[in-house]
């Protein structure tokens, strides 16, 4: 692995989940901070300068996703939840107040590399032209263009503003209720089927087989994820 050196702030009041995020994280050549609350979170993150914070939620004094809508007021370093929490409106809240991505305790080391490298992967390959791609799925954002595999597609505003939201937060979960917010407004933030409907009618644009779709994918319950 490449990340030798990064820097990785662990926020859990729980000692044995630190000591073996520690260990494990340390291996791979990562630089280690702690903190045991989300005061000593805040500090840190100013103190510190992290690549990536491993957030718990339940934390002693301030829960874990009002730090993240904290730390979102002026930072955009990755943040990836690590909680017991499995209930869906937990990861709805967390994604809403801006983590990159949620992971439930027991968790394996390998799959939280994978995702630590996906938001690294976001974070330093954030394009600086107007021009956002993904496989063969291109769009041109000045000139409000969307190419497949080469050839020019035709979208609605509606499927426009959905793709776009998708494509510039690749890898990340957007959850219903934002992108109802974002593309329709507040009024419509419970117009579900709306929203399926125009990812639907997108599937049918972009996929190969609309059925097993690859680029737009669906989270369970949450939101969608268009593949990195």
């Amino acid at each position: 692995m490449s990340e030798t050196g990064q820097r990785i702030l662990i926020v859990d009041d729980e000692s044995p989940i630190r000591r073996y995020l520690r260990a494990a994280l340390s291996a791979q050549g990562f630089s280690i901070y702690e903190a045991t609350n989300g005061e000593e979170a805040l500090s840190a993150v100013i103190a510190d300068r992290p690549d990536i914070i491993i957030l718990d939620l339940g934390l002693p004094d301030i829960d874990g996703i009002e730090v993240t809508r904290r730390l979102r007021e002026w930072s955009q370093t990755p943040i990836i939840i690590l909680s017991v929490r499995e209930a869906e409106q937990d990861k709805i809240a967390a994604l809403d107040a801006g983590a990159d991505d949620y992971l439930t305790k027991p968790f394996g080391t390998g799959e939280l590399m994978a995702r630590m490298r996906v938001v690294m992967r976001r974070q330093s390959n954030k394009p600086e032209e107007p021009i956002l791609q993904v496989d063969e799925l291109r769009m041109d954002l000045a000139r409000r263009l969307v190419s497949i595999r080469g050839e020019e597609i035709s979208l609605t505003p509606t499927e426009y503003d959905i793709l776009r939201l998708l494509m510039q937060n690749a890898g990340k979960v957007i959850t219903h209720h934002h992108l109802l917010r974002q593309v329709w407004g507040n009024a419509y933030e419970s117009e579900m089927h709306i929203l399926r409907v125009n990812i639907s009618n997108l599937r049918r644009k972009i996929e190969l087989d609309p059925s097993r779709p690859h680029y737009i994918l669906t989270e369970p319950g949450v939101g969608y994820r268009l593949r990195v």
